[in-house]
């Protein structure tokens, strides 16, 4: 069984312009985490802010055991979506204030990591399959993030 970091934000400040919202009491769906990610990354301010597919460091998803039959003709996919959990992201904020531009914009008007359901979705290339590591290009995620689930992506 894969061990997961717990959940919660990796950065509490509220910018200006910024809002936070309480979140509710339960959940609605449950998900099962099918590997986890690992990538050079372990601090938000390094990681990119999208990945690139062609260029960028070699990451490996690691599939749980479970999942290994799930990867038969994988190899002959060139270019995947990957969707994976950002653990450590807020997910109150509905007006958020990034960094690189200090305009407030609505939550879901952004491609911040900090949502109410922090998924996120990446088209990787697929380097190679050896085992239960998948090697892609791409990725723009913490060391270590919940993977959910990866899919063929068709040109």
């Amino acid at each position: 069984m894969l061990e997961i970091a717990p959940a919660g934000p990796i950065d509490d400040d509220i910018r200006p312009g910024e809002k936070a919202v309480g979140l509710p009491a339960g959940f609605d769906a449950g998900l099962y985490f099918v590997g986890r990610i690992r990538t050079p990354w372990t601090e938000r301010r390094s990681c990119p802010r999208r990945g690139d597919a062609q260029d960028g460091p070699i990451c490996t998803l690691e599939i749980d055991p479970r999942w290994a039959e799930a990867l038969v003709g994988l190899e002959d996919c060139p270019r995947l979506q990957v969707l994976y959990w950002m653990n450590r992201s807020r997910r109150d904020l509905v007006l958020q204030s990034p960094r690189h531009d200090g305009a407030t914009h609505g939550t879901f008007a952004l491609r911040s990591p900090v949502r109410p359901n922090p998924i996120a979705s990446s088209v990787v290339s697929l380097v190679g399959v050896e085992g239960l590591s998948v090697r892609v290009r791409g990725l723009d995620c913490l060391d270590g993030t919940p993977l959910l689930d990866l899919k063929v992506q068709h040109a």
